[in-house]
């Protein structure tokens, strides 16, 4: 999954799409899993930092992931996939 380029996220865990014009605010685990996707890191990858730092198992995580990249998707801030 790859970020859509012109978007930008803020420290404080802002996204904003400059093509549309809106903002996102994202809790703590999703800058962390938006800024691994950024940096192009592998779904196996983001799994085994966000079990590792956070209390949560792997039907949660895959539940959350696949939530939080569906939204992503609906606002287009991930490119599309061939």
């Amino acid at each position: 999954m790859k970020i859509n380029k012109n978007v930008a996220i803020s420290e404080a865990g802002s996204l904003f799409h400059p093509l549309t014009g809106d903002f996102f605010t994202l809790n703590p685990s999703g800058v962390e899993i938006f800024k691994m996707l950024k940096n192009e890191k592998t779904y196996n990858e983001i799994m085994q930092e966000v079990l590792a730092k956070y209390d949560t198992d792997k039907n949660t995580f895959e539940r959350d992931y696949y939530e939080f990249t569906a939204l992503l998707r609906k606002f287009k801030l991930v490119e599309a996939e061939n």
